[in-house]
């Protein structure tokens, strides 16, 4: 069960209790005279090294993805890693962009041997 703080309006005075929500409302509209305050505040643990899933492996799983990158210098995990040196990765980015031509740029021979014919 969640515990609240409140603070007494008539007197100042700050004490905590401990009660289920729908209590808590309960008991703030039978008692006028006390309001909820924010005392506590939980703890912002995001982007820390400690709750980073990246950062949270410890040595030997990352030595095992290097090597598996490693035998695999053309795949995803491979740039993920850095399984790749400068000059892989520069192979596989210009493979890439020969690729993407090859798709864009069509020869139809057969077409014309076949036009020339006839």
């Amino acid at each position: 069960m969640p515990t609240y703080d409140f603070r007494n309006k008539e007197t100042g005075e700050v004490f905590e209790e401990m009660m289920s929500i729908s209590g808590k409302e309960e008991y703030l509209k039978d008692n006028p005279h006390i309001e909820q305050v924010f005392t506590k505040f939980p703890a912002m643990t995001r982007g820390t090294d400690k709750w980073n899933p990246q950062n949270n492996k410890d040595e030997g799983w990352k030595e095992n993805m290097k090597r598996i990158a490693e035998a695999h210098p053309n795949s995803a995990l491979a740039e993920k890693v850095g399984g790749r040196n400068t000059k892989q990765t520069k192979v596989a980015e210009v493979a890439r962009k020969r690729q993407a031509f090859k798709k864009d740029y069509k020869m139809d021979f057969e077409a014309k041997g076949a036009n020339e014919k006839g």
